[in-house]
């Protein structure tokens, strides 16, 4: 059952019995918009579908979607993080809910619990393996790259089956749910962003064929296991992220778009898109029993950065918790330099697109969901709700 408007009700799951993720980032550009503009959404191509009633969601990805798999395995996400939704830090790195959060209420599921959190967690209606900096290949800021995320999937539903005849076991998947359960991804946007940290743009830009590589070899994995609908989201315009503009080298302003966004890191991005695009096309003729929606989150986050002042949004380029200007400090941290106090969180953070330099605000990810969840930024053009469904465009 689809929730509708975000945020009207939560559903929450539980089971007494326990069983036993940082930086993300992700623009429009020619090639883009002649692709979006051929996904326009046909109410009348997708109202013959009935809704998925999808009974599960398994999720991959960094920090985009990490529900508290970071905080599980490392140090936990300090407040202010969580306190526009959750009222307390709630393993995410962002003021609130994830468009990972939204997705599930769309769905009518409860909000996904990390895999590595293993207090008091029910997986009867999924789980989430993304974590805080992964990325698809190995390396980089996080040791749970995509290859240890389905790893650890396998695991899950290896031993998921073994547990079903024990005493307790309404806080595991039925069998059946693996095949019938939402697979999403919001990965990659880390191999670009470490590569740029540390090797050259040029470097980064040859890299792509081998990250979808290792991306199409999760996917083999997966639908090895039973997995059959996959919701992928392309990398959002890494370039708009403020940090990404205040720690580029070259500061006189050559290599910034029309909105602040540095340009060459955006077309990074897109050449990633435009390649995935074609991977997702040739992983249907692999495994045909599989539907693959590409989701063009990358669109939908730059046209909110586009359009952000006139839709009650501060500059899309300043951050509300931590601080940059005067001093750096991480958003949970706080400063004293010379009486002044730097590392306060904004007073009103749904005014900010970007919630610390890095990762979004609620209210960017609640904004995004909608754009995304109709399926008018989709490759084939079909709602979330039916994306279980294969589609004579695909």
């Amino acid at each position: 059952m689809a929730l509708g408007w975000f945020g009207i009700r939560r559903v929450i799951w539980g089971c007494p019995c326990p069983l036993f993720g940082l930086l993300v980032l992700g623009l429009m550009g020619m090639g883009r918009v002649a692709v979006v503009e051929s996904l326009n959404l046909s109410s009348s191509s997708t109202s013959k579908f009935s809704s998925c009633e999808f009974p599960a969601i398994y999720n991959f990805g960094d920090s985009n979607s990490d529900t508290g798999a970071r905080s599980a395995a490392f140090d936990a996400i300090p407040p202010p993080n969580g306190e526009t939704f959750f009222g307390k830090p709630s393993g995410r790195s962002c003021d609130g809910r994830l468009i990972i959060d939204f997705i599930a209420e769309e769905l009518g599921l409860p909000y996904l619990s990390a895999y590595l959190d293993s207090i008091g967690t029910s997986f009867r209606k999924g789980a989430n393996f993304a974590a805080g900096g992964a990325s698809i290949r190995q390396g980089g800021y996080s040791p749970f790259h995509l290859d240890i995320q389905i790893s650890q999937f396998q695991q899950f539903k290896a031993r998921s089956l073994q547990q079903l005849a024990a005493a307790c076991k309404n806080n595991l998947p039925r069998p059946e749910d693996f095949s019938k359960a939402l697979y999403t991804f919001d990965i990659g946007q880390n191999d670009l962003s470490y590569g740029f940290q540390h090797t050259s743009e040029d470097q980064v830009r040859a890299s792509v064929p081998d990250i979808l590589d290792q991306f199409s070899s999760a996917i083999q994995r997966l639908y090895e296991e039973g997995a059959r609908t996959f919701w992928v989201h392309n990398t959002g315009p890494v370039g708009c992220l403020p940090y990404a503009v205040i720690y580029y080298p070259n500061k006189d302003g050559s290599h910034l778009d029309q909105n602040g966004c540095v340009r060459t890191q955006n077309e990074v991005a897109q050449d990633f898109n435009r390649q995935l695009l074609d991977r997702i096309t040739l992983l249907r003729t692999q495994f045909p029993l599989a539907v693959f929606t590409y989701v063009d989150v990358y669109y939908a986050k730059y046209d909110l950065i586009t359009n952000a002042m006139n839709q009650g949004f501060v500059d899309p380029l300043k951050f509300c918790c931590g601080s940059y200007y005067g001093y750096h400090v991480d958003c949970g941290k706080k400063a004293v330099i010379n009486g002044t106090v730097y590392g306060n969180a904004c007073e009103n953070p749904s005014s900010y697109v970007s919630w610390d330099g890095i990762h979004y605000s609620q209210e960017a990810n609640r904004r995004v969901a909608i754009r995304i969840f109709n399926g008018s930024l989709s490759h084939p053009p079909i709602p979330i709700t039916k994306a279980c469904h294969a589609s004579s465009s695909s």
